[in-house]
């Protein structure tokens, strides 16, 4: 009887080690062939129709996994872009990874910036993507004055399945948001009552869409900074590791990026295990002039030198601790969604400023994109 017993307890251990086993490769193989779908190609390019030499960026130098890593961000509003047109940035953010230190550090670019585009005169920085990615990781990479090999592109439908595909996110609107846009035929109205709540992927693209305040895009790149950081930190949870093969592939269709297959098996243990060491408005307020070209007001920088410094000043923290920055560039609150009702208004010169986002789409060179924002 014990004998019997005993082979029918190697019999079950043997089925479920079968069954994990399987279910393993199942896991790796739907995930490899999922992240391996995110590069695009050919036709599937949204950067199909740009010249081959600015449309495909070079391959990235070899990572040792010692050095630091800087990753392009961008989110583009496609719905009123003609087929194999590249509308510009909506959101332009760097991540910047150091597997050292354990830490990530999320920098926003205000998107009228007013920069050199190699090779394409001088223009609001948002711009830069409608030439290719390489031209904008360049534009990027000089603005900042730190080395960025990676992008990641998507559009307002990859946001929401992303945060659909995560399950949503449990967050704290910091104050009411209101604003309606017939052109739109109401489909991106945003409608938000402050409080904490759970924002799925469409009222998720409400929040860190909104700008219509008197902070304009500095208070939405907070918010945008914030709201990613609580996406990464979903992202982290047991459920979402479980899941990720069903979630790379419902965002895979509208993802754009040039990291491989091994690279971002590389990069995601080093995000596990990493936490967020700040984020930053650029440029920070104490650099950021008014400026106006062809009658349009745009954003333009005092010091490009003192701008690269903020940059390296801020990589170069070794604390491993959160340690959020106001729009002003100074120590503050501004990546903690309950605080960003409280940060909206701490400077004067953040209040000043924000004119220069508010009146700029009056310009006939951002027209195309502020309208319907």
């Amino acid at each position: 009887m014990k004998s019997k017993t005993k082979r029918t307890l190697l019999w079950s251990l043997g089925i479920i080690a079968v069954a994990v086993i399987g279910y393993a490769i199942y896991y790796f193989t739907a995930v490899y062939n999922q992240i391996g779908a995110l590069q695009k190609t050919g036709g599937d390019s949204p950067f199909k129709n740009i010249p081959t030499n600015t449309a495909v960026a070079a391959a990235p130098p070899v990572w040792e996994g010692t050095e630091p890593v800087n990753i392009l961000l961008m989110g583009v509003d496609s719905r009123q872009s003609n087929d194999g047109e590249v509308p510009r940035s909506d959101t332009m953010l760097v991540a910047s990874l150091d597997p050292v230190k354990k830490t990530i550090h999320l920098f926003s670019i205000l998107r009228d910036t007013y920069v050199d585009i190699p090779g394409h005169d001088q223009n609001r920085i948002n711009s830069a993507i409608t030439h290719g990615p390489t031209t904008a990781m360049q534009t990027v990479s000089d603005l900042l004055g730190i080395p960025v090999q990676y992008y990641v592109y998507t559009d307002f439908q990859g946001f929401i399945k992303l945060v659909d595909a995560v399950g949503g996110i449990d967050f704290n609107v910091e104050k009411d948001m209101h604003y309606v846009s017939a052109a739109d035929k109401h489909e991106y109205d945003i409608d938000l009552k402050a409080g904490m709540q759970h924002l799925d992927g469409k009222t998720a693209l409400q929040y860190v869409r909104f700008r219509h305040d008197a902070m304009s895009d500095f208070s939405r790149t907070e918010r945008q900074r914030a709201f990613l950081t609580a996406v990464g930190d979903k992202l982290k949870s047991t459920t979402s590791i479980m899941n990720l093969p069903d979630i790379l592939q419902q965002v895979n269709p509208y993802i754009d990026t040039n990291l491989s297959v091994d690279d971002l098996w590389k990069l995601a243990s080093v995000a596990y295990d990493s936490k967020m060491s700040g984020s930053d408005q650029l440029p920070p307020n104490n650099l950021l002039v008014e400026k106006h070209v062809g009658g349009a007001q745009v954003i333009g920088i005092s010091s490009e030198s003192k701008l690269k410094q903020f940059v390296q000043d801020a990589l170069s923290k070794t604390t491993t601790d959160p340690v959020p920055v106001s729009s002003d560039g100074k120590s503050g609150t501004s990546a903690d969604p309950e605080a960003s009702s409280s940060t909206e208004g701490s400077s004067s010169s953040s209040t000043s400023s924000s004119s220069t986002t508010s009146n700029s789409s009056s310009s006939p060179e951002s027209s195309s994109t502020s309208s319907s924002k």
